[in-house]
């Protein structure tokens, strides 16, 4: 006779049926298997969280394998899981994720937990089980990341940027002028008011480098941080935000398996990176939606052909505009020094991808099979153009 952890791993490895083993549990005493699971799920987690996974990427990678109700789970975990850890010894990146999940501890008791999902949800135990038990089986799959942020239980890492080192105004300004892109139908002032965005990260940038070559502001080192891309056409996606990164001093590392690319650079760079990379997919999109040709069973395959060619020549097209807006703000900058100073972060950034992914493979470029969406791409990214003025 299986105690209920022996036959939760049963499940898990395979060696009983799923259905047998989810009819096995059904039927034992629901203490233990309630303790049991909960267990298990904390357990897991946390063995996830020790090989760097982060709250947000945990929460996104279960929610792009499993359904809402394994996302929410998830969010329960990550919350449990920081009840173990003092406040200081939690990474306030790590705990900023852990809140933006919106996440507490509702439940009255670890041993009532499932009891307490199923009132929430309004559903019989057996489903309750059934999800934890898939979730389980999820978390098995994924393998070790890079740490990137140190996990809750260890001192932050000095190296790592320091909360506030980011101008949180200027990140702001940034947001509305994209937030006034996004919303406008009218080309020309999208394009104004993404230009002006392009420039204020820019020149910020410029101005952070050469204070902290001068001395005049405190060192900072490059950084890394994931970035979801998501379903459908994410390589694509992944496309456009490679030539974001490259506009803006930074370099990425795409990882397909797991939806999401890492990008490396300095804070502010990063968080230039991000949030162009989000309002361009949005100007991308209803671009694209305005001249895609109709669907429908007989253009399916048209359409989706169209929309790879469109993305990938967008991408393309912005990545020159941008290339071009980044070094008209560096010619426009009078310091001398500049070049070698810009030339030395990119050597430390280079140096930070280089000790985090030693082993990188090129990835191969996106095929265009549609030159009306390849053109129509391009022409997008042209009234989406950064060219200021």
């Amino acid at each position: 006779m299986r105690t209920a952890e022996e036959q939760i791993r049963a499940v898990l490895d395979g060696s009983v049926g799923y259905e047998r083993g989810l009819d096995t549990l059904t039927v034992a005493p629901a203490a233990d298997v309630d303790a049991a699971l909960f267990t298990a799920l904390r357990t897991a987690s946390a063995r996830l969280f020790g090989r760097g996974w982060q709250p947000g990427e945990l929460h996104r990678v279960v929610g792009r394998r499993g359904t809402v109700p394994h996302t929410q789970v998830v969010a329960d975990a990550v919350v449990a899981h920081l009840r173990g850890f003092r406040p200081a010894l939690v990474d306030p990146r790590w705990r900023a994720q852990a809140d933006a999940l919106g996440a507490t501890v509702w439940w009255k008791t670890d041993g009532a937990y499932l009891d307490g999902l199923a009132a929430r949800w309004r559903v019989d135990r057996v489903e309750v089980l059934d999800t934890i038990l898939v979730l389980l089986g999820i978390l098995r799959t994924l393998p070790p990341i890079e740490t990137l942020i140190p996990p809750p239980g260890t001192a932050p890492e000095t190296a790592a940027p320091a909360a506030g080192s980011v101008d949180v105004r200027l990140l702001d300004r940034v947001r509305a002028l994209l937030a006034k892109a996004e919303s406008t139908t009218y080309p020309p002032e999208a394009e104004t008011y993404t230009a002006k965005a392009q420039e204020l990260v820019a020149r910020h940038s410029i101005d952070e480098a050469l204070l902290a070559a001068r001395g005049a502001t405190k060192a900072v080192v490059p950084f890394a941080r994931r970035i979801g891309v998501d379903h459908p056409y994410e390589t694509e996606k992944a496309a456009l935000l490679d030539a974001v990164a490259d506009a803006n001093r930074c370099h990425t590392v795409w990882s397909p398996e797991l939806g999401f690319a890492t990008v490396f650079g300095f804070d502010t760079d990063i968080d230039a990176v991000d949030l162009l990379h989000t309002s361009l997919l949005v100007q991308a999109n209803r671009a694209m939606s305005a001249v895609e040709p109709p669907g429908g069973k007989a253009g399916r395959a048209r359409l989706k052909t169209f929309r790879q060619s469109f993305l990938v020549g967008f991408a393309v097209r912005i990545g020159e505009r941008l290339a071009q807006a980044r070094e008209e703000v560096t010619v426009a900058v009078d310091a001398g020094d500049l070049l070698p100073v810009l030339a030395a972060r990119d050597a430390q950034v280079r140096e930070t991808m280089d000790r985090i992914f030693p082993r990188t493979v090129r990835g191969r470029s996106t095929r265009v099979d549609s030159d009306e969406g390849w053109d129509s791409g391009r022409a997008a990214a042209d009234r989406a153009a950064l060219h200021h003025g």
